[in-house]
């Protein structure tokens, strides 16, 4: 039985690292350059998979040289593989990533490629997967109907269900529903309650406005400033790891602390608990170069 179910997007990341990002019309002379595997879903099950879950990952891929280094990077990190669709016919996504060495910075455009074409049937065909997973998480990269599809048929197959809005896109109000825990940072957060989020009252209110749509726990990640708890029993601030060394790239740090929270959560961990472990998992990757790369396995997570 898989603990964890994850659905979502692989793309190879295109690094270009310089000491800022180029805004419109600007060129700028980069310092390094890394190709490596990428796509939020899939570092989700990659950061689950090595913090110690179950996982299995739902996705398409190409016959490729990508998509080679998907399934290489699936075996070594102990994610299974029996519902990764390779299509023939499709080009496994990319995506394109400006770091800023100074800040750790990043800005991103993805190219979703055969995981684009993820569609329902795809998940009929996985559904006794999903079925027999504790936790399903996805995100907001594969196709949107799909997306709430797969929502839908988790919670009616009783998992938990995390949904991570990223990148922000406009979604039906009776989704929130279906939604156990829904995780935006604070500018996803604002952009669903169509607001700049500044200080911790306005954090605080978001949070109650988004209980008040249905969804179960609200987790608002603030970056360097930790994360903020909601349900209608608790609330909480938790603050950010104190790091052993310097961030030098936030590039996957969201996906880290969603897939960590799931392997929390399907060990039963308390909130807060499953809070600081999301929390733990998330600050290391960012004393690391790379997103799927950057997350820790399950013994430096207990030794950090």
């Amino acid at each position: 039985m898989s603990d964890i179910s994850i659905l979502g997007i692989f793309v190879a990341d295109l690094c270009f690292f310089s000491n800022n990002i180029p805004i419109r019309g600007q060129t700028v002379l980069g310092t390094n350059h890394i190709i490596g595997p990428g796509g939020k879903g899939s570092n989700q099950a990659v950061a689950a998979a090595r913090s110690g879950g179950s996982v299995n990952f739902i996705t398409k891929i190409g016959k490729d040289t990508y998509g080679d280094m998907a399934l290489s990077l699936y075996k070594d990190s102990g994610v299974k593989l029996d519902s990764i669709i390779v299509d023939s016919d499709l080009s496994t996504g990319v995506a394109g990533i400006f770091i800023d060495e100074t800040t750790g910075d990043n800005s991103i455009n993805v190219v979703p490629g055969a995981a684009g074409h993820l569609k329902p049937e795809d998940i009929d065909k996985h559904s006794e997967i999903i079925k027999k997973s504790k936790v399903f998480l996805t995100q907001l990269e594969i196709p949107i109907e799909t997306t709430l599809y797969s929502l839908k048929k988790a919670k009616e197959f009783g998992c938990l269900t995390i949904l991570n809005p990223a990148p922000a896109v406009k979604l039906p109000e009776d989704i929130f529903h279906d939604i156990d825990f829904f995780t935006p940072n604070e500018t996803e957060a604002g952009f669903y309650l169509n607001r700049t989020l500044t200080n911790k009252d306005d954090i605080e209110d978001a949070g109650k406005e988004f209980l008040s749509k249905g969804v179960k726990n609200i987790i608002i990640t603030l970056g360097g400033k930790g994360s903020y708890f909601s349900n209608k029993d608790e609330s909480f601030f938790l603050e950010p790891l104190k790091l052993k060394s310097e961030v030098i790239d936030t590039t996957g740090a969201g996906d880290a602390f969603n897939g960590a929270l799931s392997v929390a959560l399907a060990n039963n961990f308390n909130y807060n608990k499953s809070l600081k472990f999301a929390t733990k998992v998330a600050g290391i990757s960012t004393t690391r170069l790379g997103a799927a790369k950057s997350m820790p396995t399950q013994k430096e997570i207990e030794e950090y």
